[in-house]
């Protein structure tokens, strides 16, 4: 072991808390970082009181990824399971979103009556479906440490999707039932709040299980999140093309999240069984045993190589200096005790994390930028999009047309858009021009308002054809998914190591927000229209 300069001074902070133990309040860790990014190792242990270097303690990894006894993941079975459950997180929002022509079909209230048309209620099911799915996001998200502290991981995750599952169950039930409107509108809004709470109750404590492991199992579980929309489109898009009457496939369309929500709580289920899964994810005292006893028998040496003259690892060095070494080394003074303790508060304190405000200071440039990308994609995604009509007459291509050109096109550009920032990060995080890129894409809603939407009352339509329509969804998502992906990660690069959770919780929020603040400005540009 090595005893480390005084007048160094360490800086240490405590170890994750997958290692806490009873030895770590004698210890503290020198911090290694990665790319300036949160920090990802934790060196070798060090005495809080003496400062020497703990030499047969290993690294660890806060995410645990580099302990060498690691089982494999045979089949790359962990990877599989966290991709369902990266899909299964977000199919209440795609599945009722990508359903938009169903439940407006549904809650037409046109009438005939003596050869004219009378005009029924008009339910706005769009915007509503789009604030009611995204409020409970950003609900949660504030709530989510006064929930996530008092109810079991377990309890969150399986309770949360045996719900969905039930909830989508009623849902396609709903589809065989015949009801007024007015109460099938109130069930459905109901059922989507519902839903979508769950969702975000799942989301959250995925995010923190997937946490635990190494990085790569967070990139996969973000495509299955970024590919659930593509698959609810392509359910949709299978379900027109089975041309059968309505009420069976749209019976069809939603049987299938029921399936993908059963699929996703078996596996989950299924995780915990898994020795690669168990190795990462137990929190239980195995591994931490191992290191307590280690730790302790460390400082157990340490101490009592201090107290024996042996602290600098030689015992003939105060013997060389004229004294014995319990003589040379004498018992602490009152200065010496005082230094100690001064010491160690400054060394704390040093380590201590930065208030809230002082976190958002440093990023408040990337949380405007995400709150303004998701404010602009739902202020007009699905509620002004979903009612752009094709202008071709073909009825068969006009049944295909949103499914395709809105819903599919948005889903996968966006999921390119998002996996382009693993080659390309342009522009820089410090680049002034990267929130000037994220404010014009503002552009995109007078442009999508100008397209073909069908019923309108104010504007005009400038762009009228399928191509021009498809080519501004295009370039709407993909820049959506890119500037979300590199805002939500150049964040924890603004700040120390120590104050990358902070960031990421408050970009988490602001995410939220800008979701809640696009589907409820959808109201006022629907209406412009």
């Amino acid at each position: 072991m090595r005893m480390a300069n005084a007048s160094e001074k360490p800086e240490l902070e405590d170890p994750p808390l997958l290692l806490k133990s009873p030895a770590w309040e004698h210890l503290g860790v020198r911090m290694k970082y990665c790319n300036g990014e949160k920090p990802v190792v934790k060196t070798r242990a060090v005495c809080r009181r003496c400062s020497a270097e703990i030499g047969s303690t290993t690294s660890s990894y806060i995410r645990m990824k580099e302990r060498t006894n690691a089982p494999p993941d045979r089949g790359y079975l962990v990877g599989i399971i966290f991709f369902i459950l990266g899909l299964g997180t977000l199919l209440p929002w795609n599945f009722f979103m990508t359903a938009s022509l169903y439940f407006q079909d549904r809650l037409n209230g046109t009438e005939w009556s003596n050869g004219t048309v009378v005009e029924g209620k008009k339910y706005h099911f769009n915007n509503w479906m789009t604030l009611l799915s995204q409020l409970p996001l950003l609900l949660f998200t504030l709530l989510n440490s006064f929930l996530y502290q008092r109810i079991s991981e377990a309890v969150r995750i399986a309770g949360s999707l045996v719900f969905i599952l039930l909830l989508f169950i009623l849902t396609a039930v709903l589809v065989t039932v015949d009801m007024d409107l007015d109460p099938f509108f109130s069930v459905t809004m109901a059922t989507i709040w519902f839903i979508n709470s769950f969702g975000a109750v799942v989301q959250g404590s995925l995010f923190g299980l997937v946490g635990l492991l190494p990085q790569k199992y967070s990139a996969v579980f973000m495509s299955g999140q970024g590919l659930a929309g593509t698959f609810a489109a392509i359910a949709m898009i299978l379900a027109i093309a089975s041309e059968a009457d309505r009420e069976t496939a749209a019976l069809g369309y939603f049987i299938t999240p029921c399936v993908g929500t059963l699929i996703t709580l078996l596996s989950y289920m299924l995780l915990p069984r898994l020795r690669f899964a168990q190795f990462y994810l137990d929190k239980s005292i195995t591994y931490e045993a191992g290191t307590t006893d280690e730790l302790l028998k460390e400082i157990s040496v340490v101490e009592n190589g201090k107290v024996n003259g042996h602290a600098n690892g030689s015992a003939l060095s105060n013997t060389a200096k004229g004294g014995s070494g319990p003589e040379a080394e004498g018992p602490p003074s009152a200065d010496r005790s005082t230094q100690a303790f001064l010491s160690l508060e400054q060394m704390e304190k040093g380590g201590a994390k930065a208030s809230v405000m002082e976190v958002f200071k440093k990023i408040w440039v990337m949380a405007f930028c995400v709150t303004l990308v998701f404010t602009v994609t739902l202020s007009v995604f699905p509620a002004v999009t979903a009612d752009v009509k094709t202008s071709f007459s073909s009825p068969k291509w006009e049944r295909f047309f949103i499914s395709v050109c809105c819903f599919l096109i948005f889903n996968i550009s966006d999921w390119v858009g998002r996996t382009i920032t693993t080659v390309i990060q342009w522009p820089s995080k410090e680049s002034r021009l990267f929130p000037v890129l994220v404010v014009s894409r503002v552009v995109f809603v007078p442009l999508l308002m100008l397209c073909n939407i069908q019923d309108r009352s104010f504007l005009p339509v400038y762009f009228s054809h399928d191509a021009v329509f498809s080519a501004i969804m295009t370039m709407f998502s993909l820049s959506s998914g890119y500037f979300v992906c590199l805002s939500m990660s150049y964040a924890p690069q603004l700040v120390e190591s120590k104050d990358a959770e902070t960031a990421g919780a408050l970009m988490t929020f602001f995410l939220a927000l800008g979701l809640s603040l696009g589907a409820a400005l959808s109201f006022l540009l629907r209406a412009l229209v």
